[in-house]
C-alpha cells in the first residue's frame, strides 16, 4: 500500500511539473497509465538532460573533476599556451596560474602577454595587478592599475576599481583609500567595497561615518531580493558582526 499511495504522489507531483513546464502532454498519459515505468521515462527523458544542462550541474561536474586531479586545468591551460601562442591562451594560462596561488608564474605569464597591441590590455593589466597584489606587492599593483587608467581612461571595471582602492590602502595611503571607497560604496554591486569602506572609517576614528556606511547597507540588505542577501551573505554577516561590536 505504502508503494502505491508512493506512486500516486510522485505521478500527481509529475504531471503537474509537465504541465507547468509545456511540456509534451503525452506524458500526462503515460504518468498516469503506467505507474512507476511512466516515472523511470519520464525522469530519464525530461529531467536529467535538464539537471545536466543546468549551471548548478556543469558547476557540481566541474568540482568533482578537479578534486580528482586538481592539476588538470594547469596542464591543459599550459599546453593550449605552448601549442597556440596566442595571447587569450596566454591569459588563460595565467589565469590559472593565479586561481591556484602560482602568483608569481603568473606575474611573469601576464607580462609576456602585454607586448605589442596587447601592451595596454585592460584585462591582462586587471589580471597582472590581481596576482601582485595577492603575492603582497600592493604599491606593484597600484602601479600597473595606475598603467591602465592613464592608457585606457574610458575602461570601466567595478572589481578592478575595488582592487585598486584595496592597493592604495594596502601601501598605506589611508586618504586616497577613503576617496575610492566612497565612490564605490555608492556603485559598487555586492556589499565588499561598503563593509571594507566603514572598516577603514573606523580604522581612522571616523566612528560616526562607519556606524552610517553599515546602517545604509544593512537598511538597503533588507528591502533587497533573496539572491542578493543569499549571494552577500558572508559580507553582510561581517557588517553586521561590526555594527554589534560598536
Amino acid at each position: 500500500m505504502f508503494f502505491v499511495v508512493l506512486s500516486v504522489v510522485i505521478q500527481a507531483l509529475l504531471i503537474i511539473h509537465c504541465i507547468r513546464t509545456g511540456r509534451n502532454q503525452i506524458w500526462i498519459w503515460v504518468l498516469a497509465l503506467l505507474s512507476f515505468p511512466g516515472i523511470l521515462a519520464y525522469v530519464a527523458v525530461e529531467l536529467v538532460p535538464d539537471l545536466l544542462r543546468s549551471r548548478t550541474a556543469r558547476r557540481a561536474a566541474r568540482g568533482v573533476s578537479r578534486a580528482l586531479d586538481p592539476g588538470r586545468n594547469l596542464r591543459e591551460a599550459k599546453s593550449h599556451a605552448q601549442i597556440s601562442g596566442d595571447v587569450a591562451s596566454r591569459q588563460a594560462y595565467a589565469d590559472e596560474l593565479a586561481r591556484q596561488g602560482r602568483h608569481a608564474e603568473a606575474i611573469d605569464e601576464y607580462r609576456k602577454a602585454l607586448t605589442g597591441l596587447y601592451e595596454h590590455d585592460p584585462k591582462l593589466m586587471l589580471g597582472l595587478a590581481q596576482a601582485q597584489f595577492d603575492s603582497g606587492d600592493p604599491a606593484g599593483a597600484r602601479d600597473t592599475l595606475d598603467r591602465l587608467i592613464a592608457a585606457t581612461p574610458d575602461f570601466r571595471s567595478p572589481d578592478g576599481h575595488l582592487l585598486y582602492a584595496r592597493a592604495v590602502e594596502a601601501a598605506g595611503d589611508l586618504d586616497k583609500a577613503l576617496d575610492e571607497y566612497a565612490t564605490l560604496a555608492s556603485y559598487y554591486p555586492g556589499a565588499e567595497a561598503a563593509v571594507r569602506y566603514a572598516a577603514l572609517l573606523r580604522k581612522t576614528r571616523r566612528g560616526e561615518e562607519s556606524a552610517r556606511v553599515l546602517r545604509e547597507l544593512l537598511d538597503q540588505a533588507r528591502i533587497a531580493p533573496a539572491h542578493y542577501r543569499r549571494s552577500q551573505k558572508e559580507w553582510l554577516a561581517a557588517a553586521e558582526r561590526d555594527q554589534n561590536s560598536r
